[in-house]
């Protein structure tokens, strides 16, 4: 395996791939190869039968496919995408059946839609959590926020999750594939868990305006979608070990 952007996700699937004997390559901070030295990097895809890609979209493309993309001549191609594609549904469930492109991730969209014609397994993520990057953490740190948004929803999905579902997809189908919990919910149950666990109070309840979020942190806010995993179920057989945020913190602590 061949990994672009050896990141947060990315290490823990090559971890499990290295336990299952596999060899595995990878760009990023990291990784042992040098993104932008060509002559490595295409050395490297033709030892190897597999590639996924971690790297985010740039402004104007895609920055693997873009420099790679002649190169990747694998039967199995990975792309990590996220469910920020479908835009905001108005906290309806949404399936991968459904038009992407609509929302503010609109790069993240088409980068999506390249993977996808190359007829990679394209793995559209929610908010991911795990080992230190969790409400746990978060509490902990003081950071954690209370935000008045009513019937606000959000899937999230743990990191060894997905690890398990692109295991999955190792000897499954090309296509798209949601993986994410079965329990979307608000940002604010999520912070009230982490808190009991931890014997503290919950942070105050703020408006929008009273938080002073990041541009970013405002836009997670203005979207409200569940995502349904049935496909990865179906398909890969995939069951998440943590199906609901309060498996998935009581686990981390």
């Amino acid at each position: 395996m061949l990994v672009f952007g050896l990141g947060f996700t990315a290490s823990r699937i090559a971890a499990a791939l290295q336990a299952r004997g596999w060899v595995v390559e990878a760009t990023g901070s990291a990784g042992d190869l040098d993104f932008a030295d060509g002559s490595a990097v295409r050395e490297a895809l033709t030892r190897a039968s597999h590639v996924l890609s971690s790297v985010p979209p740039e402004a104007d493309g895609d920055p693997v496919l873009d420099r790679y993309g002649p190169d990747l001549t694998q039967s199995w191609l990975g792309y990590l995408s996220s469910t920020g594609v479908y835009g905001d549904t108005g906290g309806a469930w949404v399936d991968e059946s459904a038009l992407i492109g609509g929302g503010r991730r609109s790069a993240r969209a088409a980068c999506d839609q390249r993977w996808h014609q190359r007829g990679a397994r394209v793995f559209r993520l929610p908010g991911i959590y795990g080992p230190g990057r969790s409400a746990l953490d978060r509490v902990r740190d003081g950071r954690a926020q209370r935000i008045a948004v009513p019937g606000q929803v959000f899937s999230r999905v743990h990191v060894d999750d997905i690890v398990t579902g692109v295991i999955g997809a190792l000897e499954a189908p090309a296509g798209v594939y949601n993986l994410s919990d079965d329990l979307p919910s608000s940002q604010n149950r999520v912070i009230e868990e982490a808190c009991a666990l931890l014997g503290r109070s919950p942070p105050p309840l703020q408006t929008l305006e009273q938080a002073d979020l990041s541009p970013m942190a405002q836009g997670f806010y203005a979207e409200n979608r569940r995502i349904a995993n049935g496909k990865a179920k179906r398909v890969l057989g995939w069951q998440p070990a943590y199906p609901d945020y309060r498996a998935g913190l009581r686990a981390l602590l």
